[in-house]
């Protein structure tokens, strides 16, 4: 569990590499923010947060099996 106030990461357990975009195809993270989230700022996780809807809607990749991520602000399903 995350420390309050803490960012989890929005990892799905859904774990692969595009081998062309090289971004995970559960979470939609690079390489490289996926190795340091957890040495990254608050604010450059809320960043990274923030653009991973952006990048699922402009991939083809959420039709291959990917989860897009849910915006923090967004309700949930019930």
């Amino acid at each position: 569990m995350a420390e309050h106030g803490a960012i989890e990461s929005p990892c799905r357990k859904l774990c692969a590499l595009h081998p062309e975009r090289k971004i995970c195809t559960g979470c939609f993270r690079s390489l490289a923010e996926i190795g340091t989230w957890a040495r990254m700022t608050p604010a450059d996780r809320r960043r990274v947060m923030a653009e991973l809807p952006a990048r699922a809607r402009a991939s083809d990749l959420a039709d291959q099996g990917g989860v897009a991520p849910r915006p923090a602000d967004s309700p949930r399903d019930i």
